[in-house]
């Protein structure tokens, strides 16, 4: 893949810096104001349930992805620059980034659960299959596609054209953080603007307590950028598989019962969540060991892991 970060039209460390914050502004402001003008559009219509929720995931993927897209034709480029391949390539990739995540969650949690830190309800086969395709089409759409194409993708492949792996590494994961600040001062602003009130505006989304939530995010975003290296073909979408695992196995795990998923765990004491991180971080080293075989994971032959990074 001819990447942007092998192209001349980067003229600037300034350009490479702006591209990537215009990439974390654009994320924070399609989330913020597609969560609050979603619902309202949804309750116009008088959608309920899974037809309301999808509402605003599709604003924001509407508004973030095609503008990332724009962006990259006024400069001769598209989005299999940024990391997007064909739809099978794509496919591939993306079982292979909730695969990889997935089985860390299962060794990691299942280790927990021998320890006798979980204990799972039974479940609802049915509730539970429900429940993960509506939350996967949801998730997809208003987080984890255009928060790759947007952070993974356009900020990444910016900055890595100018300021090399780590640089775009450090600098994609602080955007990462402030990108849900961002959100929160959007949505804060277009809140009254459809007639709903404001929530509150901080580092972390829905008052949630800002430090260890900026740690979870810290290691989450290792993790996506794990696996948006780990291949060659599509790796933006393996990024996006890890993404989609990730906000699934913790919905349902640690939030199934708020959910209605079907099937959750009953911890045996606040600490047992520190799981989550330490399964994401195994997941991270899965794919890192896997980008070190230096040869493309699926049956392409050897072809450098390195191809269009």
């Amino acid at each position: 893949m001819t990447g942007l970060a092998s192209r001349a039209c980067v003229p600037t460390r300034f350009g490479a810096l702006g591209r990537a914050l215009g990439g974390a502004l654009l994320m924070g402001v399609a989330l913020g104001s597609g969560t609050e003008i979603g619902p309202a559009v949804a309750d116009v219509l008088g959608l309920t349930g899974f037809a309301a929720r999808m509402v605003p995931a599709l604003l924001v993927s509407a508004v973030a992805v095609p503008l990332v897209g724009w962006a990259l034709r006024r400069r001769g480029g598209s989005l299999e620059d940024i990391g997007f391949g064909g739809a099978g390539a794509n496919v591939r990739a993306l079982l292979f980034g909730a695969g990889v995540t997935l089985a860390a969650a299962v060794l990691v949690l299942g280790a927990g659960t021998a320890a006798g830190m979980l204990r799972w309800t039974r479940p609802d086969l049915f509730a539970l299959t429900g429940y993960v395709v509506a939350n996967g089409a949801v998730a997809l759409l208003l987080e984890a596609l255009p928060e790759e194409t947007t952070l993974r993708g356009y900020a990444w492949t910016s900055l890595r054209g100018r300021f090399g792996g780590l640089g775009a590494a450090l600098g994609t994961t602080a955007l990462f953080l402030v990108t849900p600040g961002v959100s929160t001062v959007v949505g804060a602003g277009v809140a009254p603007l459809v007639g709903r009130e404001a929530g509150p505006v901080g580092l972390a989304p829905g008052g949630q307590e800002p430090v260890g939530y900026l740690i979870l995010l810290t290691a989450f975003g290792v993790l996506l950028l794990a696996a948006r290296t780990a291949t060659g073909r599509a790796p933006l979408c393996a990024a996006i598989g890890a993404h989609l695992a990730f906000l699934t196995v913790n919905r349902v795990v640690f939030e199934g019962d708020r959910r209605d998923a079907g099937w959750y765990a009953e911890l045996s004491s606040p600490g047992v969540e520190l799981l989550v991180p330490v399964y994401v971080l195994v997941a991270a080293a899965g794919f890192a060991l896997w980008r070190r075989r230096a040869v493309e994971p699926f049956g392409q032959g050897a072809v450098s892991a390195r191809a269009g990074r």
